[in-house]
């Protein structure tokens, strides 16, 4: 019923600039917070950053100052800018997002397939 789709992904050297996509389609009627994880091999999927309908933003201390998520509503899009990459920033990155469906009565997590980042030293 909805379908998030990320891109974007790719090899970049360390200090480098990459970013990401994701697009939500499917039925739709509001979708509230957005996000973006990442999980490195033999690690757990950990948080990067969260944009609310609103705008606000939340990033994990690894990456404050450098990355920076966005969203377009019209679009159903939601970006992660990420400037002067480090390799410990490697890994699987996944989108989500919290998505009522028309004719639905809560709202449920929804997540993407996953896109490859490697930075490389």
């Amino acid at each position: 019923q909805v379908q998030l789709v990320e891109s974007g992904g790719g090899l970049v050297q360390a200090g480098g600039s990459l970013r990401v996509s994701c697009a939500a389609s499917g039925n739709i009627f509001s979708i509230n917070t957005m996000g973006w994880y990442r999980q490195a091999p033999g690690k757990q999927r950990e948080l990067v950053a969260l944009i609310s309908s609103g705008g606000t933003t939340n990033y994990a201390d690894s990456v404050k100052g450098r990355f920076t998520i966005s969203r377009d509503n019209v679009k159903i899009t939601v970006y992660l800018e990420m400037n002067s990459l480090k390799p410990e920033d490697t890994g699987v990155y996944y989108c989500n997002a919290d998505v009522m469906i028309y004719y639905g009565s809560r709202y449920s997590t929804y997540w993407g397939q996953g896109t490859q980042v490697t930075v490389s030293s």
